[in-house]
């Protein structure tokens, strides 16, 4: 599977479907309720997180994320997810497939976060529950990652 398209387009084809929840690729039209739920989820997401650019939550920034994450797409060494509602298309986090790795390995690392005010609903659990097809079947990987920066 090849993604080309730029996640800029309104039309991104690739979506993953969950119980309740939907991933589909980030467009730029999702910045400002991602700005919205990671400022707000601020001091619940940077203990587990890498430290965040200074400027991390503005639209330049955003693009950029978007031109990375378009990259590795072509690469084919990640796949960006936003984990939206079915119910109402609310954002409620991400998930990425990141270092995706083929030859005798085939596998990948998950990693993911929820807006706080969406945590112990069962996002995650829904999210990743729905990757995994994705990520056997799809991308025909044998190893599925996750891992959490500790305490």
């Amino acid at each position: 599977m090849s993604i080309l398209r730029s996640l800029g387009a309104a039309d991104n084809e690739l979506c993953v479907e969950g119980k309740h929840v939907y991933l589909r690729l980030p467009v730029f039209g999702d910045f400002d309720a991602w700005a919205e739920l990671r400022a707000e989820s601020r001091a619940y997401l940077t203990p587990w997180e890498p430290v965040w650019p200074h400027d991390d939550l503005t639209r330049p920034a955003f693009r950029r994320r978007l031109r990375r994450y378009t990259q590795e797409l072509r690469d084919e060494t990640a796949y960006p997810f936003f984990i939206f509602r079915k119910q109402d298309n609310a954002l409620l986090g991400g998930i990425t497939l990141s270092n995706i790795r083929r030859g005798v390995t085939q596998s990948c690392s998950a990693g993911y976060w929820t807006g706080e005010r969406f945590a112990g609903q069962g996002v995650m659990q829904d999210a990743v529950r729905a990757t995994i097809p994705f990520v056997f079947r799809e991308l025909r990987l044998h190893r599925l990652e996750a891992a959490c920066l500790p305490e």
